[in-house]
């Protein structure tokens, strides 16, 4: 099988169920940012040490492959029969938050914003988590226009706070502090930086 189809060169490119859109459409940009955010969250997951948020990680990573696939699909038209994809777990948002249920056990009652960074994990969770915002406001563009399942925007948004807590357990984990928002850091570039010392 030939990876190139050269079909894509004008700029436009082929939804699941049919019909193309230009490259630069809502929807193209929505499921390609979730495409970013499985990639980013592949490479978090190389460097999470804890065993069991790996392994729920990695079922989201499935989770992502199926939201992008749905995001993906020719919106329905009257007369068409819908176009079969896998169902996006609808348990996994419940899942979710019985996951930061547990995380939140050991962590310490947060009390100050706080930065992205500490362990290695932890900051690539962070990333990660942007990533997750970033797909979930294109989603909410695709839904003002075009409607989009209501259980995405849910998925993505629960996501995004698992990515969170996760980077927070990370930094408990590797006795890593969490990194601190303050309101003067230091002048002139003077003082510690997250990290140092």
């Amino acid at each position: 099988m030939r990876i190139y189809t050269r079909t894509g060169d004008s700029g436009d490119t082929g939804l699941l169920g049919g019909g193309r859109v230009r490259k630069s459409a809502l929807r193209v940009a929505a499921y390609g940012t979730v495409d970013e955010l499985n990639s980013a969250l592949g490479w978090a997951l190389t460097l999470v040490r804890d065993a069991r948020s790996r392994t729920r990680l990695a079922r989201v990573q499935h989770d992502l492959f199926v939201l992008g696939a749905h995001l993906a699909t020719s919106p329905g038209k009257e007369g068409r029969k819908a176009t079969a994809v896998p169902e996006l777990p609808r348990a996994r948002v419940d899942e979710m938050e019985r996951w930061m249920d547990e995380a939140q056990e050991e962590l310490e009652p947060l009390r100050e914003f706080v930065l992205p960074g500490g362990a290695p994990a932890a900051a690539a969770l962070h990333l990660v988590r942007t990533v997750c915002r970033r797909a979930e406001r294109e989603v909410v563009a695709i839904a003002d226009t075009e409607g989009v399942d209501e259980h995405v925007m849910r998925y993505l948004n629960r996501l995004s706070d698992l990515l969170f807590v996760l980077a927070r357990l990370e930094n408990v984990r590797e006795g890593v502090p969490d990194v601190a928002w303050t309101k003067d850091p230091g002048r002139d570039g003077e003082g510690d930086t997250p990290g140092s010392g």
